[in-house]
């Protein structure tokens, strides 16, 4: 499915090309303010939403799993050591759990190995089915902008960016995601933001399985080759963390598709994770974590906006991460929908759930996450994030963040 075509932007100028790279340097310092244990001492935090059953956290559940979690399992007729074993490969579609209360996601340890990682396809970014036609708030498609590597190692660079795994129906898949500050726990976040599509499929399906955060994936950005016979610690050098309680929007619950949808505007998510191994906060972990924008600004106030992810279609491989940066022009699906920030980029499906970050005062900040874009990968949309996606963050943050 093809957008149709719109109008090319004129280049930008010198003006903007400065504001590019000041955000690409406030993003390296934010990224590298918490290196030490002291920094990390002294951090300091900066409508509708969807709420993930309590799983629980108590010991003494079935094979292996929080009491809670099995609990919960078994409520919807799920045998834990059957999970456990590989029954979260049978997607019934008439049993796919869907609603937001039905999230369950329990860790089987050693699941995502390196050739597992390596081997999961990209979630195809969603695709507007007439994504310039004038809804009376569109600006003219924007020039296509390169996508840069992003320099290495990416925990001095970018630090709070990582992808995330999950399996669907297809197989295993990945999009990306960016560790952000818990303004209720400071210091001690375990809050991803992802895209919506990256761990619920919408209208027409259910929460995806297995859904797991690896933030500096492939440090190093070593090759294919390279990493012929790599270790689990060269590839998730911080971890595996997985997510526990998700939510989304219910607009992307009740309207998301393959194609955006009426849930495109609203795609979005964050998930509380827990590590794999060990006790600290993914926080301070990696030693670093981005406030979340939620003054949901018109893309005419902001002169430049960079998107950071994992681009997994060709021609990337899913290996490297890359950034887009350049100044936001507006894209209206539908009268009845929030206005969307569209950029050029041509990072390709893998990027989805990656954020997109401006400078505020000198202070990097996530203000939207990849969601859709063109077959051609000429632009990348993302949504505002205004109340409704703040008051999903709040509730996460109060009624999961500090456990």
């Amino acid at each position: 499915m093809r957008s149709t075509p719109g109008s090319a932007a004129p280049r930008r100028g010198r003006r903007t090309a400065l504001a590019a790279a000041g955000l690409v340097a406030a993003l390296t310092l934010t990224a590298t303010a918490c290196g030490s244990e002291q920094d990390e001492a002294d951090a300091k935090p900066g409508g509708g939403t969807s709420r993930a059953a309590d799983t629980g956290d108590t010991g003494g559940g079935e094979g292996g799993l929080p009491a809670g979690l099995a609990d919960q399992l078994k409520k919807h007729g799920i045998d834990v050591d059957q999970w456990k074993d590989g029954g979260w490969k049978n997607w019934d579609r008439d049993k796919w759990l869907s609603e937001a209360k039905d999230f369950v996601n329990p860790v089987i340890e050693g699941l995502w190995k390196p050739d597992r990682m390596k081997s999961a396809k990209e979630a195809d970014k969603t695709v507007t089915k007439d994504a310039a036609a004038d809804q009376g708030a569109t600006d003219p498609e924007p020039a296509p902008v390169e996508a840069v590597a992003e320099k290495k190692p990416y925990h001095e660079n970018a630090a709070p960016v990582g992808k995330v795994f999950f399996d669907s129906p297809e197989g295993s898949m990945v999009c990306s995601g960016t560790v952000v500050k818990d303004v209720n726990h400071p210091g001690k976040s375990n809050l991803v933001w992802t895209a919506g599509h990256c761990v619920h499929a919408g209208g027409n399906g259910g929460w995806y399985r297995n859904i797991a955060f690896v933030p500096s994936y492939n440090d190093y950005g070593k090759s294919e080759a390279e990493l012929a016979n790599a270790t689990t610690t060269e590839m998730a050098p911080y971890g595996t963390w997985w997510a526990d309680w998700a939510s989304t929007s219910d607009q992307w619950i009740k309207g998301g598709s393959e194609s955006g949808g009426d849930g495109a505007a609203y795609d979005y998510s964050v998930l509380h994770v827990k590590p794999e191994q060990g006790a600290k906060s993914l926080e301070e972990t990696v030693g670093a974590a981005l406030e979340v924008d939620f003054s949901a600004p018109s893309a005419t106030e902001v002169p430049s906006m960079g998107a950071w992810g994992y681009p997994a279609a060709p021609p990337y491989n899913g290996l490297e991460m890359f950034r887009c940066v350049d100044r936001p022009g507006r894209l209206s699906l539908s009268p009845s929908l929030p206005t969307m920030y569209r950029i050029g980029c041509t990072m390709t499906g893998g990027s989805s759930g990656g954020g997109w970050f401006r400078v505020v005062d000198g202070e990097t900040k996530l203000v939207s996450n990849t969601s859709i874009g063109p077959l051609e990968n000429t632009w990348l949309a993302g949504p505002q994030l205004g109340r409704s996606a703040e008051a999903m963050y709040q509730n996460m943050s109060k009624t999961y963040g500090g456990r």
